[in-house]
């Protein structure tokens, strides 16, 4: 039986464990700050205008460049996700999917997009578990792709919110592929080590179309070199000219049906005709009077909002910022939460799924009831998905008062390995996720594999509401660490009271070990991760609890974040807010 982990979802990272430390000097921790708190890397972002954080500074220059020139949130949102997909390919591009919460000025609500595609009509369940390997569909090659529903979420979402013409969001991100961009550290690191794991004896039927698009030369760009991809730049052109038909019914699509054919895949033209994004009305619980917002299943949002549920029956506030009680017990809480995940959580199209009892305050308070204050409980109850993949997320919001939460994936790391074939002998540029790999392989699983089915997706937008008025649209990346990392972003906020960028900055925990919806059980008490700033009296309190305690891992997800900010004179302003872990920048006018 495996469990896979986040070192375990990157390319070769537990081979190369200590290259993924930082540079270590003892004794020296960070400079000193004038205001706010201590830990944290920089202050919040201010502007009235508009305001984007994304995990690279030249997509979020390109958000902020398409709100000035009239575009909407989402034109700036289309246009920093087509960027990020040649900008930061280890975590996202159009052969994902992608998903959205956004607050709508007109409506004056929040607004939910599922963008997640199906698997092939074509591919039975026989034939996947024949590629099982361990009684799991593998990480890599055909057998895990769907349908990518990434380019008609962008479609759908530019017919009702547009405001620039569709080329004009689209073009300007084309030429910056074939003109190129240097590649930052992080991005750099993940795109080397992703590359060495896609080989014909992992699983992935073709890989020459891969390196030739990402390690042009015989190697991966190294930090602070030029990165081009002009493949994708003619696929992004191609699509700018004849919008999101160009992919799903026309060229594009004859290229991928003639690529799978020859590899001995599954995905067909028909299959691509057939997607369609979703609109949905989000899911929504109160915690300590701030409407929390997010997806529904086939997604893991229900489990923030259960995790927020039980954490809120306890006074976390009295315990303590970083305290070994607050992390017990939003530990325990994310475990609770994380069983119902693996027994209930699939496409709501092949499951019944009681959603308005696991989001119900009732239940919990009957669930909070199992923890215990001093001591972890031995064993939760109920399931299987690999802990981790990359994943991008972003924030934007505009003038009018749109603010948009979006995320967008691979999910592991760059995705399948596979490329398609274009035309003239070059290829599509862009890689196809693997999301498939999150089916379960065991009867009677609600997300047991089936033709024409959506997997259990782990990535998640969140927004919050309070006082009726949108206050943020924000995300943590990064597989099983999404609600784990939403819930402490929120808790920092309203418990503890830190701004946006505080809240990111604080260390953070993540527990491993939980059921999955892919069939793997519950590991023990599993192990609970924690950042180096966690103050050493909590780890030795926490280990007395009969915590297994980990070690910072880079595990621990990616985060953005667009606050508004309403001022005694009525107007508003957007505070944004980015990652320290990552490449990325925030920035607002």
């Amino acid at each position: 039986m495996r469990r896979r982990t986040f070192l375990a979802a990157l390319p070769a990272l537990t081979a190369t464990a200590a290259a993924a430390a930082p540079t270590v000097y003892p004794g020296v921790g960070p400079g000193d700050r004038i205001a706010g708190a201590s830990f944290a890397g920089r202050s919040t972002v201010w502007g009235a205008n508009g305001a984007a954080a994304t995990a690279h500074p030249i997509a979020t220059l390109i958000g902020i460049d398409t709100l000035r020139r009239g575009g909407s949130a989402i034109d700036a949102a289309i246009a920093i996700n087509a960027a990020l997909g040649f900008l930061e390919p280890v975590a996202n591009g159009i052969g994902g999917d992608a998903f959205c919460l956004l607050w709508d000025p007109r409506s004056g609500r929040v607004e939910g997009m599922n963008g997640s595609g199906r698997s092939p009509r074509g591919l039975s369940l026989e034939t996947a578990r024949s590629r099982a390997r361990n009684g799991y569909l593998p990480s890599f090659g055909a057998v895990t792709v769907n349908v990518p529903g990434t380019v008609d979420a962008w479609w759908s979402a530019h017919q009702r919110y547009g405001k620039l013409p569709w080329a004009e969001v689209l073009m300007p991100v084309a030429e910056l592929c074939r003109r190129g961009a240097p590649v930052p550290q992080t991005i750099a690191w993940y795109l080397e080590r992703n590359m060495t794991r896609f080989t014909p004896e992992n699983g992935v039927e073709e890989v020459d179309n891969a390196f030739r698009v990402y390690a042009p030369g015989g190697r991966t760009p190294r930090e602070g070199e030029v990165f081009r991809n002009p493949d994708l730049g003619g696929t992004y052109e191609l699509i700018a000219r004849q919008g999101r038909d160009a992919f799903y019914e026309g060229p594009l699509a004859e290229h991928m049906e003639r690529y799978f054919a020859r590899i001995g895949g599954w995905i067909t033209r028909a299959d691509l005709a057939a997607h369609r994004t979703e609109w949905v009305d989000p899911l929504t619980s109160n915690y300590r009077g701030v409407d929390v917002y997010q997806l529904g299943p086939n997604t893991q949002g229900l489990s923030t909002l259960q995790l927020l549920n039980i954490a809120e029956q306890f006074d976390l506030r009295a315990m303590g910022f970083q305290s070994a009680a607050s992390i017990h017990h939003q530990a325990e809480a994310k475990r609770l939460a994380f069983e119902d995940r693996a027994r209930w959580f699939s496409d709501p199209d092949f499951a019944d799924i009681p959603v308005e009892r696991l989001i119900s305050k009732d239940y919990a308070a009957e669930r909070a009831r199992l923890i215990r204050p001093d001591r972890v409980m031995d064993r939760v109850f109920p399931g299987d998905a690999p802990h981790q993949g990359d994943t991008t997320y972003f924030s934007v919001a505009d003038a009018d008062g749109m603010m948009v939460s979006w995320i967008q994936s691979n999910y592991r790391g760059m995705g399948s390995g596979l490329v398609p074939d274009g035309p003239d002998g070059r290829t599509l540029g862009f890689m196809f996720q693997d999301r498939g790999e999150l089916f379960s392989l065991r009867d009677g699983s609600p997300n047991l594999y089936a033709p024409g089915k959506r997997p259990f997706h782990t990535i998640i937008p969140g927004f919050a509401v309070r006082d009726g008025q949108p206050w943020m649209a924000f995300g943590v990346m990064g597989g099983g660490m999404q609600p784990q990392g939403q819930a402490q972003i929120v808790i920092n906020m309203v418990d503890y009271g830190l701004g946006p960028q505080e809240a990111g900055d604080a260390p953070r925990w993540q527990h491993y070990g939980s059921s999955e919806p892919t069939g793997q059980p519950a590991e023990g008490v599993g192990r609970l991760h924690l950042e180096t700033g966690v103050p050493e009296a909590t780890r030795t309190e926490l280990a007395a609890m009969g915590w297994v305690l980990g070690p910072p891992d880079g595990g621990f997800g990616g985060y953005q974040n667009v606050i508004r900010q309403i001022n005694e004179d009525g107007s508003w302003t957007y505070g944004a807010a980015s990652e320290m872990r990552k490449d990325g920048l925030a920035l607002a006018y």
